[in-house]
């Protein structure tokens, strides 16, 4: 192949690969990695501003859930407040009545005092109050606080026979324990049991 030949086969694959867009001019190439860089630069600039939005938008929500936790807590007997109102009005008007000498039949004020207990219970009962029932069962340490056993021999012993304080129940939680008497074994029964072991020792 003469030489002439080899430059115009160059300047064929240099002009088709001009053509192919294979070989750019430096200022091209500068300007490709301009726009590639202004195009990475406003990615970046939008995930700034969407993380600040972000940001700022949880921010804004724990204050207002900060805000509305701290309110529940404050007026979290609100709802008990209201529905015991009605029973502190019952027993502010019995109140000024007796004291201004307007009610003194005894059975008209022992029945109002009742009617007003009973409208008091209804609600406790209805958040969930429940009484502890253990009077003449067997005393339970879970439910139950001992003040004092007493010698019966009418019962079995560890037996609650009276209840000094009531115990109560918030729905399946205990949130006070009954304090009650137990009974013991008395003194004669355990003579007797005595007697009676005696007894079977000497006939063996």
């Amino acid at each position: 192949m003469k030489k002439h030949d080899k430059h115009k086969e160059k300047d064929e694959k240099n002009t088709d690969k001009i053509k192919n867009g294979e070989e750019k001019s430096p200022e091209k190439n500068e300007e490709i990695e301009k726009s590639k860089t202004e195009k990475l630069q406003e990615e970046i600039r939008i995930l700034k501003d969407t993380l600040l939005r972000k940001a700022a938008e949880f921010e804004n929500y724990k204050k207002r859930t900060e805000a509305e936790i701290s309110g529940y807590i404050k007026y979290a007997s609100e709802k008990l407040i209201k529905e015991l109102l009605p029973v502190f009005d019952d027993l502010n008007r019995s109140v000024e009545s007796v004291e201004k000498g307007e009610t003194k039949d005894f059975e008209i004020l022992k029945k109002g005092i009742i009617a007003i207990n009973d409208k008091f219970r209804a609600v406790l009962e209805k958040e969930g109050l429940k009484e502890i029932d253990i009077l003449g069962k067997e005393f339970n340490v879970d439910t139950c606080d001992a003040l004092l056993q007493v010698p019966r021999s009418d019962v079995k012993p560890h037996t609650v026979i009276d209840v000094v304080e009531k115990g109560y129940y918030l729905k399946d939680k205990i949130i006070r324990h009954a304090k009650v008497l137990v009974s013991a074994e008395s003194n004669e029964s355990a003579e007797s049991e005595n007697n009676n072991t005696e007894s079977k020792e000497n006939k063996e």
